[in-house]
């Protein structure tokens, strides 16, 4: 059961809102630990003065910022304490502002805003409004020592907020070096093939439909090197061949895309691909659930 990490309140105007912070994701990663290959031993990680080959104990390991090659400048945790962030307990709106105007590059981890006990009237107040005007929410907030930009929107019966990058720590793609120019010109008849294949693929977003497969394909090997399967080294892959005419490469991709609906029944209009997907979706779903529902437990008893 998801506890909370935090709780304060949203302050805006004279209003204040008391709030409860959950994070809003539990990332799956397949981790590995670093083993002896001969005694199959953990290997520990020890500090090593490299001047001396000694280890140096933790209580001597100061914090240092480089200034140039091997020269540094010391920093006691005392003075960096004394530039923490004044320690609040509130989520103290700046501006409001529309969904679209946000790029999502700016966006960093979720979490869900639910109201603390008495305050439900309030928080559904905020959120109703926030819903309506289709407007976002952009705040400061103080977590374990840190202020962190956040962007505040509503989502069904609860809030989302997103810690956010502060615009300096974006990188401008234009700014590459490997950036296309703008002399690469697209006539009007490759931009409609181009549309016209967008429009062939384009449906309707299932989450649950897009999965990780490499990290299945990992737990799967290891499952199998447990059980004593010996595991054979799978060739390199090829690399994709160059298209030689952008044209004949997207009429080709229509064609196929059509071949394959009409192939499903859907018939070859967006329409018939997005409601044999709603077909799809709800004649299934028991069985995916039950999928979903063993793959959870065998996540969860990994853990």
């Amino acid at each position: 059961m998801p506890r909370p990490i935090w709780s304060g309140a949203i302050s805006f105007g004279l209003v204040n809102v008391p709030v409860k912070l959950y994070s809003a994701v539990s990332r799956k990663t397949v981790r590995f630990h670093q083993l002896h290959d001969q005694t199959g031993v953990r290997i520990q990680q020890k500090r090593v003065d490299p001047t001396t080959g000694d280890e140096v104990p933790y209580e001597h390991v100061v914090k240092g910022y480089e200034l140039a090659p091997d020269r540094y400048v010391v920093i006691t945790p005392e003075e960096l304490e004394s530039l923490d962030p004044e320690k609040t307990r509130t989520i103290d709106i700046e501006d409001f502002v529309d969904l679209d105007d946000i790029d999502p590059i700016f966006y960093d981890h979720p979490y869900y805003l639910v109201p603390a006990p008495g305050s439900e009237k309030a928080f559904a107040l905020l959120r109703d409004a926030m819903s309506s005007s289709g407007k976002v929410a952009i705040a400061r907030v103080v977590i374990r020592s840190k202020e962190s930009l956040v962007a505040i929107r509503a989502k069904g019966r609860v809030m989302a907020m997103s810690t956010m990058l502060f615009e300096d720590e974006v990188v401008d793609g234009d700014s590459l070096d490997e950036a296309p120019e703008n002399g690469a010109k697209t006539t009007k008849r490759e931009l409609e093939m181009a549309q016209q294949l967008i429009d062939s693929l384009t449906g309707d977003f299932e989450p649950g439909k897009y999965r990780d497969t490499y990290r299945e394909r990992v737990l799967d090997l290891v499952d199998r090197k447990a059980a004593g399967e010996e595991i054979a080294v799978q060739p390199a892959a090829e690399e994709p061949a160059k298209v030689p005419d952008l044209m004949a490469a997207l009429e080709a991709s229509v064609n196929a895309v059509k071949q394959r609906t009409d192939a499903d029944g859907d018939g070859t209009g967006q329409s018939g691909r997005q409601s044999g997907r709603r077909r799809a979706k709800a004649s299934s779903g028991g069985s995916r659930g039950s999928s979903g529902g063993k793959r959870a437990s065998r996540a969860k008893a990994r853990k």
